[in-house]
Order: structure tokens, then sequence, then C-alpha cells
């Protein structure tokens, strides 16, 4: 018995590696050969027993949430109940999931603060000589407006102090330091490279053109020879997880919010030739630190074998399992792994999978989740995922691949957003302190 069970978790190990060596080699490009290259899981396992909780609200049942817009609001209902550190468990202290989900119900879809409340929030902490940044949390969580939005997220990722009398010389420090070190490392000759930097160097100047293809801007040449100076300072200052591709899709929210200092109107009609090079260094420094303190979050997600990412790919199928069985059923007996589909979110933080205007709204949330961030993604991407739990339980394997890989999200706006941080948060409130809750 016991032989028999380990040749056949040999197997399963054999399938899961090839599986995982697949994907990273998709993620060259922005969709899944399927025909081709994934293959249907054979044999799937009996399928676990455990609790379930069926899924989502309607449309008409929560629209954009009111803690995503108003947590002020929400906190006067409950005085005495703290926040905590998470900032995507705001309704923990409910004593059981129908009141959370009440909680939510209750949201009115395009109930919002006004714009000059939330600026006038959003003025308050900003003003302060030293930011709470706890209390900034709150506030980014809901998003975040767009021209603050580059003073935020510095504060939010710890390159900027949140002490105003040393932002200003921390800043000018740690770009002429991104300066330097793109002297040192980048500005070379590849007869003083070493084989591997020329190999990742060209690497990298392969991908460049292949970030957001459907934004014109990035296809300036100046664009990516900003991206590729970034991304290969980055993996040189990096080396226990190098350059890895996906890694050049996180750079580009941070360089259009940064830009955005600097250049008016759409991103489609910037053009970096209008900028000093002085300038177009001190973006390039602010994306590169941005991008090293995001990424100090989630080391191991680019590491040898990515084993982060496997680790949210297993965590995110079990969620699917509790919320909405059926699917989680369907996908089984269809024999589709997490991994060929959830792969690449994580890897690329769903960038290459909802239109790019509403990433920075997104990434609001993210960066406003700070440490918790990794562990919040399940939640997101479980919400992601069940938007469209109907139309899966009616496809094939090869379908719902194909599906999966071109995901009907083009028209999405705000408010599909706003919906899917919805449904991620009240799943989080009610899962997250549950016994054994998603064990690795």
């Amino acid at each position: 018995m016991d032989r028999r069970e380990d040749e056949q978790q040999k197997r399963d190990d054999s399938r899961f590696n090839q599986t995982l060596k697949n994907v990273q080699g998709f993620l060259k490009g922005r969709s899944i050969p399927g025909k081709v290259l994934l293959t249907r899981r054979p044999d799937p396992p009996q399928e676990p027993i455990s609790p379930t909780y069926h899924r989502s609200l309607s449309e008409n049942d929560a629209g954009r949430n009111e803690r995503l817009e108003n947590p002020v609001e929400v906190e006067d209902h409950s005085s005495s109940k703290k926040h905590d550190n998470t900032y995507a468990s705001k309704l923990r202290s409910n004593s059981s999931g129908e009141r959370i989900a009440k909680e939510v119900q209750n949201m009115k879809i395009g109930v919002r603060s006004s714009d000059s409340a939330r600026v006038m929030k959003f003025n308050k902490v900003l003003s302060e000589t030293t930011v709470i940044l706890e209390k900034l949390r709150e506030l980014a969580w809901n998003g975040v407006p767009h021209y603050m939005r580059p003073d935020v997220w510095r504060l939010l990722l710890g390159y900027a102090p949140p002490n105003s009398d040393r932002r200003e010389a921390v800043l000018r420090r740690k770009r002429l330091e991104y300066l330097e070190s793109v002297g040192q490392f980048y500005d070379l000759p590849d007869s003083e490279r070493s084989d591997d930097e020329i190999n990742m160097l060209r690497q990298i100047a392969v991908d460049c053109p292949r970030t957001v293809p459907d934004v014109s801007f990035f296809q300036q040449a100046q664009v990516q020879k900003s991206l590729e100076r970034i991304l290969y300072t980055w993996a040189i200052r990096h080396p226990a997880s190098g350059y890895v591709q996906g890694i050049n899709d996180l750079v580009t929210p941070f360089l259009v919010v940064f830009l955005s200092e600097y250049l008016d109107g759409g991103v489609d009609s910037w053009s970096m030739s209008d900028l000093s090079a002085e300038k177009v260094s001190d973006v390039e420094a602010d994306c590169y630190w941005c991008l090293t303190k995001l990424l100090d979050g989630m080391q191991d997600h680019y590491t040898f074998a990515q084993p982060g990412i496997q680790r949210l790919v297993f965590k995110l199928k079990e969620l699917v399992r509790r919320i909405d069985e059926p699917v989680s059923r369907h996908m089984e007996e269809q024999g589709l792994e997490f991994l060929q589909f959830a792969f690449r979110w994580y890897n690329c933080l769903l960038i290459r999978e909802i239109p790019f205007n509403l990433i920075n709204r997104l990434w609001d949330t993210y960066l406003a989740e700070g440490d918790a961030l990794p562990d919040f993604l399940v939640y997101i991407y479980a919400s992601f995922l069940l938007t469209w739990s109907d139309e899966l339980k009616k496809l094939d394997f090869q379908e719902m691949v194909m599906f999966l890989q071109h995901l009907p999200t083009h028209t999405w706006t705000d408010q599909e957003l706003e919906m899917v941080l919805s449904r991620a948060y009240m799943w989080h409130s009610m899962f997250n302190n549950s016994p054994n809750h998603l064990a690795s």
C-alpha cells in the first residue's frame, strides 16, 4: 500500500511540475495555447467533503462597497470596534456569516462619499507632519484620487517616509542611488557582463515590447528603454530571483502613476520625449523603489519554482471549493488544474486580465493591504473567477481553458471591479478566521 501511494505521489508531482513548467513558459505571450500544450488532468481525485457557502451576491445585492468608499461611516455604526491592520477584515467582529452578508447586501450601488468629502479626508491625513499610515490605508483601500496617487503610493509602500520633514531628502537620496546603480550595472558594454547577465538583458529586451501591447504608450521606444533599465537594474540587485517574466507587467502601473505628475491628458497622448532626462530618471527611480518594496512582500513568488504562487494557487482552489462547490466539482470532473489559469493571475497581478484603465484602482486596494496582500489576493481572485460561475459550469475542459485565458472583461467599468472587491472583502471576513482555514 505504501509503495503504491509513493508511486502515485511521484506521478502527481511529475504532472504538477510539468504543468508548472508549461505555464511559466506561456508567460512569454498573453494567452495560453490550450489545444497544443494544456492537457486534461487524468484520474481526478475524489472530491473532498467540507462545508460550503453558496456563492456570490447578485449585482443588485452589492455593488460599490461602502466600506470600500466610506470606512469612517461604517465604523460609526459600531464605534466600540477597532480596525486592525489587514484592512480586509472590517467586519470580523460580526458573529455570523448571515450578518456579514446582510451588511454587504445593504450597500447600495453607486452610493459613495462625494468627491469633495473624499478629497478632504485625504488632505487631512496627508497634511499631518507625520502621516498616520493606518488612516491612509483605510482611505486608499476605497480608491485614491488620481492626482494624489503618486504621493499616496510612495507612502503606502514605505518608499517615502511618513515624516514630511524628511521626505524630500529621502527621495532625493534614493533617486540618486538608483541613478548610480544604472551607471554601475546597466550602462556597460556586453564585454563587461557575464553570460547570464547578457541573456537576462536580452530576455528583458524581448519582453518590453510585449508589455501591455494594447496601450500604444508602451510601444514608444523611450518607454521600453525605461522599462528595460528599471527591470535590469532590479534583477541585478536581486539575484535570489533575478528577472522573471511577468515582472515587466508589474512596473507599468508605477510608470503611469509617476509620469502623471509631469504629463497631462490621457496616457495615449503622452510622450516621454517631452520630459527632461532628470525627470525621466526620477520617474524610473520611483518605479524601481516601489517595485522593490512591492516584491519584498512576496519574494517567494519569483524565486526558483515560484513556491509562493504555488501555495496561493492551492489556497485559491480550496476557497473556491468552500464558496461554490458545484463549480469546483465541475472543474475537478473536467480535469482543469487551477495552476493552468491562476498562475498568470498571481504572476502578473491581473494586469493581463482586466482593462488597463482599471488597474490603478485595483492597485489602490493592493497597496492598501500592505503585508497582508498575498493572502488577500486569494479572495480577490476567487471573487474574480466566480464572476463567471454560471458560464463555467456549462463548459468542457478545452472551452474552460480558452474562456479563462480570454475573459470578457474588455467592457468592464469601475462598477464590475468594485463588485469583485466587495465580494472578496466579505468572504475574507467570513472565512479568514475559520479553524484550519485554507491550511497548506
